[in-house]
């Protein structure tokens, strides 16, 4: 068993004082945790905070998009749902008025590369939560009847967020192209064809194989006894039956020889917008906290690069933004600019190229970088306020990373970036063969977008 030390988490408590008055950096309290494993190998994480009279529990499963495979996409999102749909001991949509009626709240997530679920409650509704929780991983009810209502849901969440919005394809199609490996080529909502195809056996087995207790990490955080808690956890489930390991998901991603490009004709886009995505490394490097930095100092904030380059000074677009991810694999660094009318896509796409280019010669400066240092350090204390964010966090880092101590670790890591490694890392990382762009043009008809021809490999 781990144990890691957490202060308070007052905010005013985090800026220490020195002799002259000055204001050093602040540092964040340190997360005091347990890390134990049940006999059926569910990892059970728990801190305890007496800040507030309330807990967060998170179920983090060690599947998403990624581990599905071809003519079989959109499962891991599938399950969102079908998880909220009954089991053995609760009713179709029980779930939701349980906790609702005991004062909480409750959601679930997927991505590419873990689906969770989670719960707030008061501190004297444990059981419900571990109840819940634990009867959905045991005995979900996967019927016929609640797969095809659920599968109907996930298809109507795609028309609404992605097939019948203004620039929804291309935000599916640049991974596509950016990705030849099929674990982060295809999309997390998955295809149409793909889930009228799905039968109750596949579901079941899908289910069988990812959910199980030793594919999972169950986070307690709040105002609970941590070893009243963690004999809880084994009564409710200890006696799930673990599973065989889940098949290894090979994330490797073959050489790029060369940029690649789409045109998308967007009957529902009212002005341009262009994407890129660079391949950046995996989360959890050295070189990815260097984009993270580097994302900031682009595109976050009407203070960034891109910003000031391009909105106010050029006036090219109206918005612009830029985001690293932290995958488990390869990762990308995107930027996305949506055009002012009448600006060529290409002439914006030539400023953005100007702003990557001024950072490989001239790097970034100290007050860049200290500001990107500030914004996430606000970031990770503005997380930590909610024991349920909190959770949900360290559950997310155990299965990515194996390492839930990045909730203490993170900043000092971030911290560590320096100014000459961002400048590396964009020589090394953002150039043309790492390159994928989309272009998402107004169009005048045409009912589905029209896809010009990659080009590259």
């Amino acid at each position: 068993m781990k144990t890691y030390r957490w202060c308070g988490l007052l905010l005013g408590g985090l800026m220490m004082m020195t002799q002259s008055g000055n204001a050093q950096q602040p540092k964040l309290p340190q997360v005091e945790f347990t890390d134990q494993k049940l006999e059926n190998g569910l990892r059970v994480i728990i801190a305890a905070d007496h800040t507030a009279p309330v807990y967060g529990i998170a179920i983090t499963y060690n599947v998403g998009s990624r581990n599905e495979r071809p003519g079989r996409t959109g499962f891991a999102h599938l399950f969102e749902h079908m998880m909220f749909e009954g089991s053995e001991n609760v009713g179709k949509g029980e779930h939701y008025t349980l906790i609702f009626n005991n004062g909480g709240n409750m959601n679930g997530t997927t991505n590419e590369d873990r689906t969770n679920y989670f719960e707030e409650l008061p501190k004297n509704q444990l059981d419900l939560g571990l109840f819940l929780e634990s009867d959905r991983m045991r005995s979900l009810a996967v019927t016929q009847d609640n797969l095809d209502n659920q599968r109907n849901a996930v298809q109507e969440e795609r028309r609404l967020g992605e097939d019948n919005q203004p620039y929804g394809h291309a935000f599916l199609d640049i991974d596509n192209i950016a990705y030849d490996n099929f674990a982060y080529k295809h999309s997390t909502i998955g295809e149409m064809s793909d889930l009228n195809a799905a039968s109750v056996e596949d579901v079941k087995e899908f289910f069988r194989i990812y959910y199980a207790p030793n594919n999972a990490v169950l986070t307690l955080v709040g105002d609970i006894d941590p070893a009243e808690a963690f004999e809880k956890v084994k009564k409710y489930f200890g006696s799930i039956p673990s599973q065989a390991a889940p098949p290894k998901v090979d994330m490797t991603e073959p050489p790029h020889y060369g940029e690649r490009r789409e045109t998308i004709h967007d009957p529902l886009a009212r002005t341009p917008m262009v994407i890129l995505a660079y391949h950046i490394p995996a989360g959890n490097t050295p070189d990815n906290e260097a984009f993270h930095v580097l994302a900031n100092v682009l595109g976050q904030g009407q203070s960034s690069r891109l910003y000031q380059h391009l909105v106010k000074d050029k006036q090219f677009a109206t918005q612009v933004f830029a985001q690293a991810d932290e995958r488990r694999g390869p990762s990308l660094l995107y930027i996305y600019a949506f055009l002012r009318p009448g600006v060529k896509p290409e002439d914006c796409e030539a400023g953005i190229r100007d702003e990557v280019a001024a950072v490989q010669k001239d790097g970034i400066t100290n007050d860049e970088l200290e500001k990107a240092r500030v914004q996430f350090l606000r970031s990770q204390i503005q997380t930590r306020e909610s024991d349920l964010y909190t959770a949900i966090l360290i559950g997310q880092y155990a299965v990515y990373f194996n390492d839930p101590n990045l909730i203490n670790t993170k900043v000092n890591q971030f911290d560590a970036v320096t100014a000459a490694q961002v400048k590396d890392a964009a020589q090394k990382y953002l150039v043309p063969e790492q390159l994928a762009l989309v272009t998402d043009l107004p169009a005048a008809s045409a009912r589905k977008p029209a896809r010009a021809q990659k080009e590259g490999k």
